[in-house]
């Protein structure tokens, strides 16, 4: 017996939503033998993306049950069933939530039709549930509403049902959770965590740190750790003692003092991360015609790179983007092997670089504009990003060239005096993995306040 469910929530902090519908279908694996279809009092605020969402506002729940009000027939219907779901793992996640803000331990085994579809409809586009149910032809209505998508998700698992002929895969995709149980003194540590951005330290009882991570929500992220099944997670579970963390607001300050903790202080469980974060640079040479050429080649540090990537894709990625930005030339970026004329000439895309045609002078500006876009090389600047309070900003210091360190300012302070700057930076290292993190998160965050510096 099936509980095929979907619940809409909140939104907001990991562990602190709260839910507006749920929808349950029970299914013998035939039909629909039963129904639980309700709105839900969650007793706080819905995030504004939700409600434009799914359409439901608080004015909507104003009269609605309280969960409380409705547990005890979720926990009838779903009595003795296998809790089916569309992303199980976090529809499990908030009903335990809120059965154990009520002192009851709800557990039920799960099956995840996202996991189920992948291994019995494969090399699908997208398994969201909307894509996936429209490419397949299954009908769906009143979507992003607890009704309308539970129903699709049963349409979803009878088909899947189907397709597993030998009945295997269902059998080993059933979880007696989607999470594992959690033993009282994690429980104890991550009740003491804030949802915020920021380094975390893990610790063994001797004050020994053995793992230093980021994260835009810490508390979150320690909970995957101390759930995960890998080897690396159960040796966390087993050895730690207490979690300290260091808020930072900005993401990118946040990356840059991981890197340096983690070169500083060398934890056991940080050996992939001790080596650099990047594979691959964009480097520029000059032609015998006097064009400047581009080319996503392995990082060597005896070579001068403009930017550098985390791997191949990415660079090739990049490149293929500047191509288009810039109207450059695809032979002269490295994305068309030929020894005539590039694909883009062809079809009027390229101004003929590649045969001579557009003056090396002319073309090589737009190389330039690319690389000083790219580059921060010989520049005074900051990067404003944000802070660890609302009225807080945060600043990396970049002089001619050099990553100088981090450091925070109230809005109301002017930061354009590179000496006032230095004396509220706290120095850090200026390595090749803390340019590259740099230079990655500008070109991913192109909205970032940047002020130049005289």
């Amino acid at each position: 017996m099936y509980a095929i469910l979907d619940i809409e929530t909140t939104g907001g902090k990991f562990n602190e939503e709260g839910i507006t519908e749920i929808a349950i279908y029970k299914f013998d694996g035939h039909e629909v033998i039963d129904q639980f279809i309700s709105l839900v009092n969650p007793e706080r605020d819905i995030q504004p993306f939700v409600v434009n969402l799914t359409g439901i506002n608080s004015n909507m729940l104003r009269n609605a049950p309280k969960f409380y009000e409705v547990a005890k027939r979720i926990v009838e219907i779903t009595q003795d069933c296998i809790l089916v779901a569309h992303n199980a793992q976090f529809d499990y996640r908030i009903l335990s939530t809120e059965f154990r803000r009520l002192g009851f331990d709800y557990e039920r085994k799960t099956l995840c039709t996202v996991e189920l579809s992948k291994d019995l409809i494969p090399e699908q586009d997208s398994y969201s549930l909307g894509k996936l149910v429209r490419s397949l032809g299954i009908p769906v209505t009143d979507r992003h509403r607890a009704s309308g998508d539970a129903l699709a998700t049963v349409k979803l698992f009878k088909l899947l049902l189907t397709k597993d002929t030998t009945k295997t895969i269902i059998q080993k995709s059933i979880k007696l959770s989607a999470k594992r149980k959690m033993e009282p003194k994690l429980l104890d540590i991550i009740e003491t965590l804030p949802s915020i951005t920021g380094v975390y330290y893990i610790h063994k009882s001797d004050g020994d740190i053995i793992y230093i991570g980021k994260s835009n929500n810490i508390k979150k992220r320690i909970n995957q750790h101390f759930t995960g099944t890998n080897s690396k997670s159960k040796k966390l579970q087993s050895k730690v003692a207490s979690v300290t963390y260091e808020a930072t607001g900005s993401e990118l300050v946040a990356l840059l003092k991981e890197s340096e903790e983690i070169k500083k202080n060398k934890p056991l469980h940080n050996r992939a991360l001790r080596r650099s974060t990047f594979t691959h640079a964009l480097y520029v040479f000059k032609d015998d015609n006097g064009y400047l050429n581009l080319k996503i080649d392995v990082a060597d540090g005896r070579k001068k790179a403009i930017t550098t990537f985390s791997n191949r894709e990415s660079g090739k990625s990049f490149i293929t983007r500047a191509v288009e930005d810039y109207n450059l030339c695809q032979k002269l970026s490295g994305l068309y092997k030929t020894k005539t004329s590039c694909f883009g000439y062809d079809i009027k895309a390229c101004k003929g670089a590649c045969i001579q045609e557009e003056s090396a002078e002319s073309y090589n500006k737009r190389v330039e504009a690319l690389i000083e876009k790219n580059s921060y090389s010989n520049k005074n600047m900051v990067i404003v990003d944000r802070g660890r309070e609302v009225d807080e900003r945060s600043a990396i210091l970049i002089e001619n060239g050099v990553f100088k360190g981090i450091g925070f300012f109230n809005l109301n302070y002017q930061i354009t005096n590179l000496k006032v700057l230095e004396s509220i930076i706290t120095p850090m290292e200026n390595n090749r993995d803390a340019q590259h993190i740099i230079q990655n998160y500008l070109r991913k965050n192109k909205r970032l306040k940047i002020i130049t510096l005289d």
